[in-house]
């Protein structure tokens, strides 16, 4: 049905827009349990906001449904037709690739502004659209919202064996969006999970994180311990990483959908061609400043400076030859000691496998 909201979502850019009750969370019990398991890891703003996530009345009360949006950051040309061969590509393959990997996603103006705008234009609307007495909430990512369920519910597609949402019409190289609103809207279908037999994500995992079908330990996961992880990376995880200096789309690149990814319209004007593949020395050389210059309004700024460069130097660590001593010498003596120690294990590393050549 072509719904005026979903009528004016699209309008703004949004590649799909569908709507679900606001009823409590059917995965509400198996979230408590992955909590209780400890598999967030250093997120403590899950638990906290636990009881939330599983009630959408206590973020907006009086919601009685859910908007969710999708917005595709697929791109034209990546998508081959076989998408086992993504992780034979030095694009999406960290143990090939020349340069630093940024996950493909983080290779854009900050999905969280992008979105964010046009949900801010989104939410006003629907507002003047309800009527007197509507209220409406708008989350891109960061709200206390189970938003994977809700998109299957919209309709969106469904929940993949990697936990990600994947669509038929989309792949899984999507952002997600949603409003939460007073207005009472009819719901779409729900999407029904079509893996199938399909283990293509838990064999390509790099540290077997996907512990389970549907199942995430995030403490393993390479986009956590790149990303989220503020501390010291694990030395064993540590050869795993190979050249990811942020996130990891192993599990997404090898998922059959694929086939079908379209390139997003909303973001694809948003591109950052210098996030590509960056020369790792030149990295290694940032100061604050350079950092902020370089990376400012992107999502990789959330990291800052001290976590970028620990996860540079494992990377060289991982792929780097004697070239990269001089770069990792320097950096051994910064004054931030996580960025001190992880260039001690890159050089020591580089220099290990320098004794093994014959």
């Amino acid at each position: 049905m072509n719904h005026p909201i979903r009528k004016r979502a699209l309008e703004l850019g949004f590649d799909f827009c569908g709507f679900a009750t606001a009823a409590a969370p059917e995965t509400a019990g198996f979230f408590q349990e992955w909590l209780i398991e400890g598999g967030y890891g250093e997120m403590t703003y899950l638990p906290r906001s636990a009881s939330k996530r599983i009630d959408p009345q206590k973020v907006l009360p009086g919601c009685k449904s859910v908007i969710a949006m999708a917005a595709s950051y697929a791109k034209t040309g990546l998508v081959p037709p076989d998408p086992v061969q993504l992780l034979a590509a030095s694009d999406v393959n960290p143990r090939t690739a020349a340069g630093g990997f940024i996950a493909r996603y983080a290779r854009f103006a900050d999905y969280h502004v992008v979105l964010g705008q046009a949900l801010e234009l989104l939410c006003d609307w629907v507002n003047q659209w309800g009527g007197n007495g509507t209220r409406s909430i708008w989350y891109v990512d960061t709200g206390p919202v189970l938003e994977r369920e809700f998109a299957q519910r919209a309709g969106l597609g469904f929940i993949g064996k990697h936990t990600n949402v994947i669509s038929r019409r989309l792949g899984n190289w999507i952002f997600l969006a949603e409003i939460l609103t007073t207005l009472e809207l009819e719901p779409d279908q729900p999407g029904k999970n079509r893996c199938g037999s399909c283990t293509r994500c838990l064999d390509a995992c790099p540290t077997r994180a996907i512990v389970a079908p549907f199942r995430l330990d995030a403490r393993r996961c390479l986009s956590y311990l790149t990303i989220e992880l503020k501390g010291t990376i694990p030395a064993e995880l540590r050869p795993a990483i190979g050249n990811r200096i942020f996130g990891c789309d192993d599990c997404l690149a090898v998922c059959p959908w694929n086939r079908f990814a379209q390139t997003g319209r909303l973001m694809q004007n948003h591109a950052r061609r210098d996030l590509d593949a960056p020369v790792l020395t030149e990295l290694l050389a940032l100061d604050e400043t350079g950092f902020r210059a370089r990376f400012g309004g992107t999502p990789l700024q959330r990291l800052k400076r001290r976590r970028l460069l620990r996860n540079v130097a494992v990377a060289l660590g991982n792929i780097g030859g004697p070239s990269a001593l001089p770069a990792l010498s320097n950096t051994a003596n910064d004054p931030d000691p996580l960025i001190a120690e992880h260039a001690r294990w890159a050089i020591n590393r580089i220099i290990c496998n320098m004794e093994m050549l014959p």
